[in-house]
């Protein structure tokens, strides 16, 4: 065989040609991306069940959603987790192929049906059903100089500046700060105290949005520069 080319200089050229040919024309064709599309098409389901451990989150939230998800158009299979903090997380993969768009929008109608077997105090902080590959595409590290900024700040600072500007990123399906903590009020209860008053977390909660509420100020005077259609 290699003789016949050392003989033939010509159908060498002819054939060394040819493919060169070939490389150009299948490499303006074949398409070309950083970043491949080889992982399967995920979506992914969040809940939140405020005051409830891993095995009733597993049992109230988990398990209806997945009854009503599962056997969706073009899934592969599902997973889930629920932790001690009251979170859900449940993640569904799709057959390679499927368009992500219109996964997401057959999970988001099945688990709108799961959404009347659900606790009132999952609904009350709201499903979310979103289109997002598991593994991470990029780590990015944030610190400070100032020895006056401690991490609670830096961290509000990312929620209210980067973080939303990395979301509106063309590609990007979510990004979330990890070590972080929020400005919030924790308060902690005493098991014994509530069972002597006869006192649920439910209660405890409804007593904060009481005393927390903002409220329309409204205006003073009759005319007070509105419209009014007749």
């Amino acid at each position: 065989m290699i003789k016949t080319f050392i003989n033939r200089p010509i159908l060498s050229t002819v054939i060394s040609i040819i493919l060169v040919l070939l490389g150009i024309l299948g490499f303006n064709s074949l398409p070309v991306t950083q970043y491949p599309d080889i992982a399967p098409p995920t979506v992914n389901i969040r809940a939140t069940y405020i005051g409830a451990n891993a095995e009733t989150v597993q049992k109230s939230v988990i398990i209806p959603i997945e009854e009503q998800v599962n056997g969706v158009e073009g899934m592969d299979y599902i997973t889930s987790s629920a932790g001690n903090d009251g979170s859900a997380n449940i993640n569904v993969f799709f057959k390679q192929g499927i368009n992500p768009d219109i996964a997401a929008v057959n999970v988001q109608n099945r688990v709108a049906r799961a959404t009347p077997l659900l606790p009132s105090e999952v609904n009350r902080a709201g499903v979310v059903t979103q289109k997002q590959q598991n593994s991470a595409l990029m780590f990015l590290s944030f610190y400070t100089s100032n020895k006056d900024l401690d991490i609670v700040f830096l961290q509000n600072y990312l929620d209210i500046n980067i973080i939303p500007g990395i979301k509106r990123v063309f590609g990007v399906g979510d990004a979330s700060v990890f070590g972080g903590k929020t400005y919030a009020m924790r308060i902690w209860l005493d098991p014994q105290k509530m069972a002597i008053y006869g006192v649920q977390p439910t209660d405890v909660t409804a007593a904060i949005n009481s005393q927390s509420l903002e409220a329309a100020t409204g205006a003073l005077g009759q005319n007070s520069g509105g419209s009014l259609n007749m």
